[in-house]
């Protein structure tokens, strides 16, 4: 069940230093309502009107943030930017964080600085801090494309890109994951939604080029 956790303003305190950790490292799930891997021509055409929303999420395999263990948590970021996400940002992006359930309160703030720290400035203005059950699946398939995210408002389903999925013949990796420290594929969001509030907008879109699926790692 969602429940509210903190304010924005409680949340602007997680984001003044940075995570003093060892090795954390886990899974990583982006969605965007743009083409992520494309051809020039094509991303063109969508700057500065599309791809402004996005729902970013972190699984913790292993690994401690300030001394508090994250093994087996996650947090999920949804994304509502001023510009195109991938160019530079000319007003500030607004998010809501979605903190695991299972979380303790150390944990939970643990999971905020996480998010805050990889995700940089577009957790400049957070709006809600919500927590929920959060499902995150990265590895569903050999080819590593495949994805799978249920966190309250937000859901994500991947799959690996092919070639029928080429419309130009020249398609590329155009926009880097949003997420720092990631290594991740080009995938298709089979899903990408967010239904919920906060923001004052919803979205949901299907067979998109763009998500990416992989690993992060902090060192």
């Amino acid at each position: 069940m969602r429940r509210m956790l903190l304010s924005a303003a409680v949340v602007v305190l997680t984001a003044s230093t940075e995570i003093r950790a060892g090795d954390v490292e886990g899974r990583y799930l982006e969605a965007r309502t743009c083409d992520v891997w494309t051809g020039p021509c094509f991303a063109n055409a969508e700057m500065n009107w599309g791809g402004k929303h996005a729902v970013m999420a972190w699984k913790v395999d292993k690994g401690s943030v300030d001394n508090v263990r994250l093994d087996g948590l996650s947090v999920v970021a949804v994304i509502s930017a001023h510009d195109t996400l991938g160019l530079k940002q000319t007003g500030s992006s607004k998010a809501i964080l979605i903190v695991d359930q299972r979380a303790t309160k150390p944990q939970q703030q643990a999971l905020i600085r996480l998010a805050r720290q990889q995700a940089g400035e577009l957790m400049d203005q957070v709006v809600a801090v919500e927590s929920d059950k959060v499902e995150l699946d990265v590895d569903r398939c050999p080819e590593g494309g495949c994805g799978l995210l249920r966190a309250g408002s937000a859901h994500i389903e991947t799959r690996c890109l092919g070639h029928h999925d080429k419309v130009c013949g020249n398609e590329i990796a155009f926009y880097p994951p949003l997420s720092k420290d990631v290594k991740a594929n080009a995938a298709v969001a089979v899903e990408h939604s967010f239904s919920g509030k906060g923001l004052n907008e919803t979205w949901k879109e299907s067979d998109r080029r763009g998500a990416y699926v992989g690993l992060f790692q902090i060192k």
